[in-house]
């Protein structure tokens, strides 16, 4: 559902991470790439709205800022990470938690 959110507001480089074997504080990563500022705000507001509204699942907090090129929206056993690409390469998650389970993989 979640991953509808990102589609319809033009996010991309979408991979969900299963972590559940790693003994971190969230089963899942969702990771996804929006373009500029207002596409990272765009999608952080409309996954966590979508989250509640369709899902009935409570967000738990949010962090960081579109500014900044990095928002992090935590709902507990999922963690929704929306980057920029240059921050995304920065930080580069997908190579941090290499031995996860990589679940899913969208362009």
């Amino acid at each position: 559902m979640l991953v509808d959110t990102i589609e319809d507001k033009k996010g991309s480089n979408i991979v969900l991470l299963d972590l559940k074997e790693h003994n971190v504080f969230a089963d899942y990563f969702l990771i996804c790439d929006g373009s500029n500022e207002r596409q990272l705000s765009a999608l952080a507001d409309n996954i966590a709205f979508d989250a509640k509204q369709k899902a009935n699942i409570q967000m738990l907090g949010i962090e960081g800022d579109s500014a900044a090129g990095w928002v992090l929206i935590d709902f507990g056993d999922l963690v929704v990470h929306v980057f920029s690409p240059e921050k995304r390469a920065y930080y580069s998650l997908e190579e941090i938690w290499d031995r996860a389970h990589i679940v899913m993989r969208m362009q």
